[in-house]
């Protein structure tokens, strides 16, 4: 059968290439054509792949209306490969903002489209729902929690876990000991605490002047910036000069492994964490206005994927206005060594990886996939 994916982003791109991994195994005669990025390119074949998304990533308010006349261009470019290559089935992965509108335009053309890995409706933006059951032919979902939210707007997910686990599973072994991290980033014997701010430049821009003020109170361990490859390291030293904070780039796992804590944004990056075992305070520094909007348009009670999915307070949450750091100091000293609450988060990361299922995952979505497809052609 013919595929074709669409991915906008660096996690879709990982997630994308080993859905195609499965997919080979559920179908040897698959053909694939996508919009994504290297790893899918490995996966499914360099010459398939159509745009890259570094070409397609906008993000941001202002970036959107800055290239609004690219993105449109773009979407009319993506219809009319589709169309030329009349694929049995078209999977959108994730990036809600450009993919639903192709689900939109794929349902009025009678192609049959998968989403996997659902566009977080449950947080913002749930007037998406009524897109997803009206253009959607199946849903595939990552989270546990998401089984409960869709029935209740007419649509019937399909879970097999959580690909994060795979990604997780692939990496660990070769992660190395925290000795040789050290060595490796020319740090030293102190204890490391994990800083990750954020994977966008206003996000390092909110974040990382409230984890730097927040270093100051632990002089007796080092903190060290897990940075994203695709953002210059002079945004990262624009706010660490002279703060001795290091940053290490493109090393987020290493770097947690190395750690006895961390201090997190919110997002994909707090279930990783968790994931690995490693004791965490979610803080998230908001723009006032956002800050106080916030319980207008977010429609969860948690930001952090652990709460989300325990549905429960395993990780505190620190989300405010301003630079006042005394509770991100107050729940981080509670979760490192000998802290009243690290034990008890250890044994919540115990019962969450349970929860999200074990190592397959891609495989098992790839194999349903396949069979949806098939029992629809007999």
């Amino acid at each position: 059968m013919k595929y074709y994916l669409i991915a906008g982003e660096p996690s879709g791109d990982l997630h994308g290439a080993n859905l195609i991994k499965g997919l080979r195994k559920a179908d040897p005669e698959a053909q694939f054509r996508f919009w994504g990025g290297d790893l899918m390119a490995e996966a499914g074949g360099r010459e398939n792949l159509r745009k890259h998304y570094r070409e397609t990533s906008f993000f941001g308010v202002v970036q959107v209306l800055k290239n609004l006349s690219t993105i449109r261009r773009q979407m009319r470019e993506c219809q009319d490969d589709v169309a030329a290559y009349a694929p049995d089935v078209l999977i959108l992965i994730d990036y809600p903002g450009f993919n639903l509108k192709m689900a939109r335009w794929a349902h009025g053309r009678g192609i049959r489209t998968f989403y996997y890995i659902a566009p977080k409706v449950w947080a913002s933006r749930e007037g998406r729902v009524k897109t997803i059951r009206r253009c959607v032919d199946r849903l595939f979902v990552i989270f546990p929690f998401e089984c409960d939210y869709f029935p209740r707007h007419g649509i019937r997910p399909l879970f097999e876990g959580n690909p994060l686990v795979d990604v997780l599973e692939a990496r660990r072994a070769a992660l190395p000991s925290p000795g040789e991290f050290r060595r490796a980033n020319r740090l030293d014997d102190r204890p490391i605490i994990a800083l990750l701010a954020g994977s966008r430049r206003s996000e390092i821009a909110k974040n990382l002047p409230l984890m730097t003020a927040l270093a100051r109170r632990f002089p007796e361990r080092q903190f060290v910036v897990a940075g994203v490859p695709w953002l210059e390291p002079a945004l990262y030293e624009k706010y660490l000069a002279k703060s001795g904070i290091r940053c290490v780039r493109d090393q987020t796992y290493e770097t947690l492994a190395a750690a006895e804590a961390a201090v997190v944004a919110s997002g994909t990056a707090t279930l990783e964490t968790a994931l690995l075992g490693i004791p965490e305070v979610v803080v998230y520094r908001l723009a006032p206005l956002e800050y106080y909007g916030m319980p207008l348009v977010v429609r969860c009670p948690w930001v952090s994927l652990v709460n989300l999915n325990l549905q429960r307070e395993a990780v505190a949450e620190v989300l405010q206005s301003n630079l006042d750091i005394s509770s991100a100091e107050r729940e981080l000293r509670a979760i490192l060594p000998g802290g009243e609450r690290r034990e008890r988060m250890l044994a919540d990361f115990r019962e969450l990886r349970t929860v999200i299922g074990g190592p397959g995952a891609s495989d098992r979505f790839a194999q349903r996939m396949v069979e949806l497809l098939k029992n629809r052609e007999s």
